[in-house]
């Protein structure tokens, strides 16, 4: 009971010592997500977009959070750091359920955190995708659990049910095909054919919660087409989309796993029977397309297999009702606690002295764009900053959090921009063209004001906004 309280109080303590540095996720989803919450607003209301996308991507996770907001009105910033904090919970716990060893789970963070993986990166994003992330690590741990006997009816209604709510939370209903891939090159065909049923029906069941079930599925598509296929090369993906420049840290994690293996001298299924291992191996290779298939598939693969193998040893060497073992669990802890929340080149406090765009901001009187105007800007973190601090502001943003979902000719216009490396003004110009006099245009720069003569300049912390004079 102490070994559990011990684990248990880890995980809950290290997202709240975080965010107790101020640490918000201000260059990704969250903030926009917790902003959406307050305005109520659909994102067309909010982004400019093509005509087909029409639903919100994340319609479970979005309406949980308005919900929360409506109950207890919090701010967005409260909003962001509940976000952080369950998240993390959520995805820590998923694995206890399956372990008689938790201490295990502590000394994988320990590992896996801190040989250059983007572990606690991800872990502290605060988005729905660690819903999915959850979701995968709750049915490897549990086929390493039930993986000797078939699967019956009731692990089928389970697994159901744990990938609907994933794709009502979260989306990406077709990447729950690499899991299925990694069950058959195991050679758990049983296991592959009820996970592939379950997949079906769990995507058909999360999706029909959102009522429009077959557009919801088709945007989901559209939209990771659109993330690709739309940029002319791969400098211009977001970073995550971006392939992996090389994963040495990868094979050296799972190598790792097969040293363990030989050191206790395991005589059980083979590790190419664990469809874990597969998942690891399709997630290193994959990295090379987009460094997000090693991030959220091939780590959490390599976590899980890291995990038995340590179960394994304790179970060995370890008494469960030793001191020995309640001195090392207290030990695991402390180190866990250490390495992951450490402020180690401010990547807790980074965001810390961020200058906003406030709409009640006296300096800005008339350089924010009127109601029905529209941002202009090439910057994601430019919207994630702006519309977390203005949710109720009656403009739009031609960059959101996906630039594939812009229209055909803006994403022209904003892939330019990033090609020339945003100091070209004459790439501006087509946004400069239709500007009207409620619109206004913000470049980043530090420099002087940017030279595109039809418009008149404000600077403000960083930033130049302009518009028509």
């Amino acid at each position: 009971m102490l070994v559990d309280a011990i684990v248990l109080l880890t995980i809950l303590a290290i997202p709240l010592r975080i965010v107790r540095y101020g640490y918000l996720p201000i260059l990704d989803d969250p903030p926009a997500d917790a902003a959406k919450a307050v305005s109520g607003r659909p994102w067309s209301d909010i982004l400019i977009l093509k005509d087909y996308y029409t639903l919100d991507p994340h319609l479970g996770w979005h309406a949980l959070l308005r919900q929360i907001y409506l109950v207890a009105h919090s701010t967005p910033d409260v909003l962001v750091r509940f976000s952080v904090v369950i998240l993390f919970v959520v995805t820590g716990l998923s694995a206890l359920p399956w372990l008689k060893r938790p201490e295990a789970w502590l000394a994988t963070l320990i590992l896996v955190a801190g040989v250059g993986t983007n572990l606690m990166g991800r872990f502290m994003m605060g988005r729905p995708f660690l819903i999915s992330l959850s979701v995968l690590l709750t049915i490897l741990f549990l086929w390493h659990v039930r993986g000797a006997s078939a699967p019956d009816w009731r692990i089928g209604a389970a697994l159901t049910g744990l990938i609907a709510i994933a794709v009502l939370m979260h989306g990406a209903w077709y990447l729950w095909v690499l899991l299925i891939a990694a069950f058959v090159l195991a050679g758990e065909y049983q296991w592959g054919r009820l996970l592939a049923v379950s997949w079906i029906a769990g995507m058909l069941l999360g999706a029909l919660f959102t009522g429009h079930p077959f557009g919801y599925l088709m945007q989901e598509a559209r939209m990771a087409t659109d993330a690709f296929t739309s940029h002319a090369m791969q400098r211009t993906l977001v970073s995550e989309f971006r392939p992996t420049p090389g994963n040495l840290f990868g094979l050296l994690l799972i190598g790792s796993v097969v040293v363990m293996r030989r050191s206790r001298g395991c005589t059980d299924r083979p590790l190419t029977a664990n469809p874990a291992f597969w998942l690891a191996c399709l997630g290193w290779v994959l990295g090379y397309k987009a460094t997000r298939f090693w991030d959220d598939w091939g780590v959490p693969a390599v976590m899980v297999l890291i995990t038995i193998e340590i179960q394994s040893l304790l179970e060995a060497r370890v008494t469960p009702d030793s001191m020995k073992r309640l001195a090392l669990t207290a030990g695991l802890a402390a180190t866990a606690f250490l390495t992951t929340t450490n402020d180690v080149d401010s990547r807790w406090t980074f965001n810390l002295g961020t200058p906003y765009v406030m709409q009640n901001d006296p300096q800005l009187v008339g350089w924010l764009p009127d109601p029905g105007g529209v941002f202009y800007d090439a910057d994601m973190a430019f919207f994630y900053q702006t519309f977390f601090k203005n949710p109720d502001a009656e403009w739009k943003y031609v960059v959101g959090f996906e630039p594939g979902m812009m229209p055909n000719a803006d994403f022209a216009t904003y892939q330019n921009i990033l090609l020339t490396g945003g100091s070209d003004p004459r790439a501006y110009q087509p946004w400069v063209a239709k500007m009207r006099p409620q619109d206004r245009l913000a470049i980043r720069s530090a420099g002087a004001a940017p030279n595109i003569p039809q418009l008149e300049w404000k600077y403000a912390d960083g930033l130049w906004i302009g518009r028509r004079k």
